[in-house]
């Protein structure tokens, strides 16, 4: 983790002036004062393991400093065409400041978890300055009565714009910011990073210009790439592969309105194991369909105790990962996505974990059929001034309101690393929280993450429209125990039937060893056939190994 040849090779891969892409770009025009496009978390650090025992905030700016040449996106800005002709470029800031990136704040006391919760959704919910690169680390001291974490613990609230990175993508950045051990020294190859020349609008349109000479003959390339995935998709829809149903259509609720400024987040710590060990309800389930089940119990909940569950599943759009091995350490977004209805309308914890499972192999299916990697590249030439002037019209005119969303939620799923890593000696404890931005229509995301042996479901929510995010959060420990308790009990069910076995088989061996001395006097069955109408026969059968014990007693007496 943290290797100077990956990332430094990452580097060499870079040009001058490289432009975003479809996908990216979309998430610099739907920015606005409502909607900031970038995501973030929450990291718990221990400081036990530091030299000394402890971190100044002046070691963390030496420690970041001397490792910024592992990292592709931390001295980058954001240069737009005028007019948003075209998409935007990278450009190494020749401004760059790691003071004005890397800040400090304290929580009054007691300091606890949820003074951190609103402390990080304040911090989250502020945009970031697309005049400079566009990330900010807060390092938050005063943690002491946080979830029992040993005090002097300090907090990492992390943001990045969502056009710089993706959840793979945004693990090489953590990579670029921690090392495996408290003791790993800098990089020891010189850092021959060079600021450039922001370039000016007569440059900037120039290019666009030719950009858009060839901007019809990359569609029709990506349009013939895409024939073979429809043509696999119609295929798949008549040999029934996968089928198209309304649980993929979204009902009307109380997330999917207009967003405000204003943001909430919290969240919740499940052991890893625990949380594998419920798909036992259904072995062939993965751990992200566990989780979609959760959040769906959640939702069931939720709008239970809010009088507001609708009688039809909710859905959520799922991202997919398309990231190669050799885009690892790109800038950028490589997602597809999947629509995963939720089972919110299924109280039973394994009916609905069923559900979710048959659901999201038909939309996997689906999605395989297409081509999820052409989905992406379809998103590449997607002219950025029509996608701007939408997202604007969606805002201004609140259309949130008018048309309804193709989801109610998102649900992503990120791993995380398996074993304990480090900034500035600290061993990081939790990834207590990721941070994910809203738009109009989505009021309500969530993030599923992994580390070493915790998982964690966290959200965030339009303060406006989920105003008790204490309460949505115990839904889902709610939720995750109703699954967790129905898990056990199953594993438990064969282990009390099997007593019961062993005493059933006694009474068959008594039935064969009474029948045996019934074949000694078959003249006296005959009658007995005659009469099978009727419920008494059996009675006389149950008489005969009687009289036969008698006889057999009778013997010794001789």
């Amino acid at each position: 983790m943290g290797q100077p040849s990956r990332a430094l090779g990452a580097r060499k891969r870079r040009g001058s002036l490289r432009q975003l892409q479809g996908m990216d770009s979309s998430f610099v025009a739907m920015e606005s004062p409502n909607s900031p496009m970038h995501i973030g978390s929450v990291l718990i650090y221990n400081p036990e393991t530091a030299p000394g025992g402890f971190v100044r905030f002046k070691d963390i700016l030496s420690f970041i400093e001397n490792r910024l040449q592992l990292s592709t996106t931390m001295r980058q800005r954001l240069v737009r065409v005028p007019f948003d002709l075209d998409y935007p470029y990278w450009v190494e800031d020749p401004n760059f400041d790691l003071e004005y990136h890397v800040r400090h704040v304290a929580l009054p006391k007691p300091g606890d978890w949820r003074q951190l919760c609103i402390q990080a959704a304040r911090i989250h919910a502020r945009p970031l300055d697309l005049s400079r690169p566009p990330w900010e680390f807060t390092v938050v001291e005063g943690l002491d009565n946080v979830r029992g974490y040993p005090k002097g613990c300090f907090a990492f609230v992390t943001k990045v714009h969502h056009a710089a990175i993706d959840g793979m993508s945004g693990i090489d950045l953590m990579e670029a910011t921690h090392t495996t051990t408290p003791t790993t020294t800098p990089p020891n190859k010189p850092d021959d990073w060079k600021p450039e020349k922001i370039p000016g609008p007569v440059e900037l349109l120039g290019k666009s210009y030719f950009n858009a000479l060839l901007n019809p003959l990359k569609q029709a390339q990506v349009a013939a790439q895409a024939v073979p995935g429809v043509a696999s998709a119609i295929k798949g829809l008549v040999t029934r592969d996968f089928q198209l149903t309304s649980d993929f259509v979204p009902p009307r609720t109380r997330f999917n309105k207009t967003i405000s400024p204003h943001r909430v987040v919290e969240g919740r710590t499940f052991d890893l194991a625990e949380f594998k060990s419920i798909r036992a309800l259904l072995p062939d389930a993965k751990v992200n369909d566990v989780a979609l089940a959760v959040v769906g119990g959640a939702l069931n909940k939720y709008l239970t105790a809010k009088n507001d569950l609708p009688k039809s599943t909710m859905t959520a759009m799922a991202p997919i990962s398309v990231r190669s091995t050799d885009e690892k350490g790109d800038m950028g977004n490589q997602v597809a996505a999947m629509i995963a209805p939720l089972g919110s309308h299924i109280a039973d914890p394994k009916e609905r974990l069923q559900y979710v499972f048959k659901q999201t192999s038909n939309s996997k299916a689906m999605t395989n059929a297409l081509g999820a990697r052409t989905m992406t590249e379809v998103s590449k030439v997607n002219p950025l001034l029509y996608m701007a002037l939408g997202a604007q019209l969606f805002s201004r005119v609140s259309l949130a309101h008018k048309v309804a969303m193709p989801f109610n939620t998102v649900v992503t799923n990120v791993p995380g690393p398996p074993v304990h890593i480090y900034s500035s000696g600290a061993r990081m404890e939790s990834m207590a929280l990721s941070l994910i931005c809203l738009t109009d229509g989505l009021g309500l995301a969530h993030v599923v993450q992994s580390y070493v042996d915790e998982a964690y479901i966290s959200f965030t929510a339009c303060r406006d429209i989920l105003p008790d995010p204490e309460f949505y959060s115990q839904c889902i420990q709610d939720s995750f125990d109703d699954m967790l308790a129905a898990a056990k009990a199953l594993d438990a069910a064969p282990k009390a039937k099997a007593p019961a076995r062993k005493t059933a088989a006694k009474p068959a061996a008594r039935k064969t060893t009474r029948a045996a001395p019934a074949k000694k006097a078959p003249a006296k069955k005959a009658p007995a056939k005659k009469a099978t109408t009727t419920s008494s026969a059996a009675k006389p059968a149950k008489r005969k190994p009687k009289a036969t014990t008698k006889k057999i007693e009778s013997k010794p007496a001789k």
